[in-house]
């Protein structure tokens, strides 16, 4: 199989994951074009291999197995950026917070507060992303999307059924989008980034490895954050895993974590939330491998 890109056998994949944290990928393509990851399905298909698709890895816990597959990772060649008028056409390899400069710097106003989402546009449609009370259903018109043939075909937004954290796009690969975005004072847009940078900076682990939010909020008055502060659990630590002290719904690598450890925290937060408070606590991190 030849690839435009690269393709590598057992790469660890704690090097492509922004917890630092997984074992190796039986084989791990990093596409320079389309047809490659055309390609990348074909080979996994040929080799009866399991398939997944990666963007910065973020929201993601692999385990310390590795998979035993396919990794395609979306990046470079495969992250266009282009504005035509007020539409952003953007691939799906782009990091969103450079989306969100980029937009903002131009002056357009719909994905500005996408500055804090720590992945790629790819993943972030896939798992309708959001923060700072905006997430990308609100902004996309249209996503070109690849199905496990190889087969590409656009769907208009009517045509995808988002919901809170999830596109319900199925088993399908995101290439390209267009975003809706308006038109606002460039001036006014850098002001509320710098405002949301200081934010997150005082309020999150940003400088440390993690996976963004573990636990979806679950609706009603509290964060899932504020929940597992009240139960006490700010700090707790389980090997080289820790509720970071400063957002108790970011969970941080302090240097040594295995997934194991994550998984043994998540499973503690999340028992111990049910017993004091009465609430179940579902994952908004995927975990994946073996």
């Amino acid at each position: 199989m030849k690839f435009r890109g690269r393709l590598l056998e057992h790469e660890p994949l704690a090097r492509s994951t922004t917890y630092r944290i997984g074992g190796p990928a039986r084989y791990f393509v990093l596409p320079a074009e389309v047809e490659d990851v055309v390609k990348a399905l074909h080979f996994a298909e040929d080799q009866g291999l399991p398939w997944l698709v990666l963007g910065l890895g973020s929201n993601l816990l692999i385990k310390d197995g590795g998979f035993p597959g396919v990794v395609i990772r979306m990046g470079k060649g495969l992250d266009r950026f282009e504005m035509k008028g007020a539409t952003a056409i953007v691939g799906a390899g782009m990091p969103t917070p450079i989306l969100a400069r980029r937009t903002a710097e131009a002056g357009f106003v719909g994905v500005e507060r996408f500055l804090g989402i720590p992945g790629t546009v790819g993943g972030g449609i896939y798992m309708n992303a959001g923060c700072h009370g905006a997430e990308f259903a609100e902004v996309v018109t249209e996503v070109t999307v690849m199905d496990p043939k190889g087969k590409v075909k656009t769907l208009t937004r009517k045509q995808i059924p988002f919901k809170y954290r999830a596109s319900n796009l199925g088993s399908v690969i995101v290439l390209e989008a267009k975003l809706g975005l308006g038109e606002e004072n460039p001036a006014k847009l850098k002001e509320l980034q710098g405002k949301l940078l200081r934010w997150r900076k005082a309020g999150t682990p940003f400088d440390q490895p993690c996976c963004g939010s573990v636990f979806k909020n679950p609706g009603g008055p509290k964060t899932a954050g504020m929940l597992i502060d009240e139960a006490g659990l700010k700090g707790f630590t389980i090997g080289g895993a820790q509720v970071s002290p400063l957002h108790a719904n970011y969970f941080v690598n302090t240097g040594t974590a295995k997934a194991s450890d994550v998984l043994k925290l998540i499973d503690h937060v999340r028992k111990t939330v049910q017993k004091r408070l009465g609430v179940e606590l579902g994952l908004e991190v995927k975990v994946i491998g073996v």
